[in-house]
């Protein structure tokens, strides 16, 4: 007979280092008594502005543009500051690399402090250090102090605030909006940028123009970028936060988080496609951004307010594709809606390397701006959509860092060439690079088939526990699992008990195995090693409806009407002598 997973848990024989213990084991059931079918296609109805209709959501996303509005205003003034402090490309280009190069060194850090410690306020902390940052740096350009090394160093600092707070900034927008609405949540968020990028370097670039000191225009420009952040102080002040995860155990430690991360990335393909895409894109198109200044100032011949007119042009192209992608991903998948905007790319990169005529370059940026917030928005979603709560914001981080990592060592790259060479050069190098790669990214597919239901699984009864003398960071702990399975059903258990053996490495194990015992072919055992106990309680908590699927499939194969033995051992060379048990 096959055993069934019960209703309700089981009291197992929980073994710990020879000691006997009454306790639920780790056997439990879902709530809902059919689970087929649970994981539904990605979400998200035509309607691009529905999130808008929540008052929370929009306070949010006014304070939000209005701060972007500022930071793109100080990334055009910023940039071209740099081009008239030094004729260098190198150190032009490097002023994208400042603004990024934070991110690839703390995305994961800045998602593991907002998986750990309380969202709201980490956020008030991180944009009352952009203010500061950027105050700092306003007061330094007015009194005339200001050089191309300071310019790079408090854009790095500026940065450095950007790269803690963002993770944690879009890890609340599934507190803002129900889950349906994620889709459209994150492409407002991408309009949000993408409006302040349509105005703000036009703004910026008009501010320097209308002083005949172009320090001056800099400086009153990063003055109303420190202001703009006061905006979002104060709604993040007023709100009161209701987190959608919160775990019965202490809180992780920074390292260990960290390391959990890292794990979660290793063990799960869903997340790590988007994360290769997103790096490769990226360090190409990075071109764009990081020459642009050049390409205006040496190839278009135009000033500043001509350089803010064409950055602008790729906001206003990215608005217009976030107004229409609700409806695009209706009709086109996302591996096709990628392909379309990498082979735009290469050709807006010859474009405007190749045709140095203004109303060209215009019309490509359009189209490029169309393309980029299209791209992003697509990948940012495949992330939010492919990972549960528990590492919500850490899974942001690391996508974060694949996001500037990209566009930072592509800067350093293609500013190095257009030192050496040219401009016109650098832009050809990146279009076929980028070219080069599609064929690759094609074979990653995003977004693909049906998507897991990420609902965390609560377990019935209490939880096992160790005798009461023994410290739950003890460790490491293995955790055995004997199952009989008959020799017909051999093949589908080892395939259904590889994809466990994914669940059990996503949730923290630091080892897994499955072995056959060699005298009795129909007796298998599942071995897997835990850091600690209190790293078990918490693979526990992590477990998702759609674990729980996975691990159900397994346990019906067994044959015994009883549910599989499991143990749960300590490593004994870490304990302190204990009295003898009597048996």
């Amino acid at each position: 007979m096959h055993y069934k997973p019960p209703l309700k848990g089981r009291l197992t024989g929980l073994s710990v280092n020879g000691w006997h213990h009454k306790g639920v084991g780790e056997t439990g059931h879902v709530d809902s008594t059919d689970l087929a079918g649970t994981a539904e296609p990605l979400p998200g109805g035509t309607n691009a502005f529905g999130p808008l209709k929540i008052p929370l959501f929009r306070d949010r996303w006014v304070a939000s543009t209005v701060s972007s509005l500022g930071t793109w205003m100080q990334d055009t003034a910023g940039t071209w500051l740099m081009t008239v402090l030094t004729t260098s490309p190198l150190l032009i280009a490097l002023m994208q690399t400042a603004a990024s190069l934070p991110v690839l060194f703390l995305g994961l850090l800045a998602g593991a402090t907002a998986d750990i410690y309380e969202r709201r306020r980490l956020l008030i902390f991180w944009q009352c250090w952009m203010l500061a940052s950027v105050a700092v740096l306003a007061v330094l350009t007015f009194v005339g102090v200001i050089t191309p090394v300071t310019l790079l160093l408090f854009t790095f600092l500026l940065n450095i605030g950007s790269a803690m707070n963002n993770p944690a900034w879009q890890a609340i927008v599934p507190e803002l909006v129900p889950r349906e609405e994620i889709p459209n949540a994150v492409t407002l968020n991408a309009a949000s940028n993408n409006i302040a990028r349509a105005l703000g370097p036009a703004l910026g670039g008009l501010m320097i123009a209308a002083y005949a000191v172009p320090h001056r225009g800099a400086g009153w420009v990063f003055a109303l970028n420190s202001a703009s952040f006061a905006g979002v102080i104060w709604i993040l002040w007023k709100w009161k936060r209701t987190p959608i995860y919160k775990s019965a155990l202490p809180a992780e430690r920074i390292a260990g988080s960290v390391r959990s991360g890292l794990r979660y990335l290793r063990h799960a393909p869903d997340l790590q496609g988007p994360l290769i895409r997103s790096f490769i894109f990226t360090f190409f198109v990075s071109a764009v951004w990081s020459l642009l200044a050049l390409v205006a100032k040496r190839d278009l011949h135009q000033g500043a307010m001509g350089y803010g007119i064409l950055n602008g042009c790729l906001g206003v192209g990215a608005v217009v594709g976030a107004t229409q992608l609700a409806r695009i991903r209706q009709r086109v998948d996302a591996d096709t809606l990628l392909l379309g905007t990498g082979m735009y790319y290469v050709a807006t990169l010859l474009l405007l390397a190749l045709v140095p005529i203004p109303a060209v370059a215009i019309v490509a940026l359009l189209g490029a701006g169309f393309a980029w917030t299209t791209t992003m928005s697509t990948l940012n979603v495949s992330v939010q959509m492919s990972v549960p709560a528990w590492v919500y914001a850490r899974a942001l981080g690391v996508y974060l860092m694949a996001f500037q990592g990209g566009l930072a060592l592509g800067s350093v790259l293609w500013g190095a060439i257009a030192q050496r060479t040219s401009t016109r050069d650098s832009l050809i190098c990146a279009a076929v690079g980028l070219a080069a790669s599609l064929p690759f990214m094609q074979r990653i597919h995003i977004l693909k088939g049906m998507l897991p239901d990420l609902t965390p699984y609560r377990w019935k009864g209490s939880l096992p526990g160790f005798a009461a003398t023994a410290d739950p960071d003890e460790g490491p702990v293995r955790i055995s699992v004997d199952y009989r399975v008959a020799q017909e059903d051999y093949a589908a258990f080892t395939h259904a008990v590889r994809a466990l053996e994914g669940v059990r490495l996503r949730g923290g194990a630091v080892r897994w195995g499955i072995y056959r015992d060699a005298a009795d072919p129909e007796h298998l055992n599942e071995t897997f090693i835990m850091e600690s106990w209190m790293d078990f309680l918490r693979s526990r908590e992590r477990m998702t409806l759609a674990d729980q699927v996975v691990r159900e499939q397994v346990y019906a194969l067994h044959r015994e009407s009883e549910p599989p033995k499991i143990t749960f051992q300590i490593w004994a060379g870490e304990l302190a002598a204990q009295p003898p048990v009597e048996a």
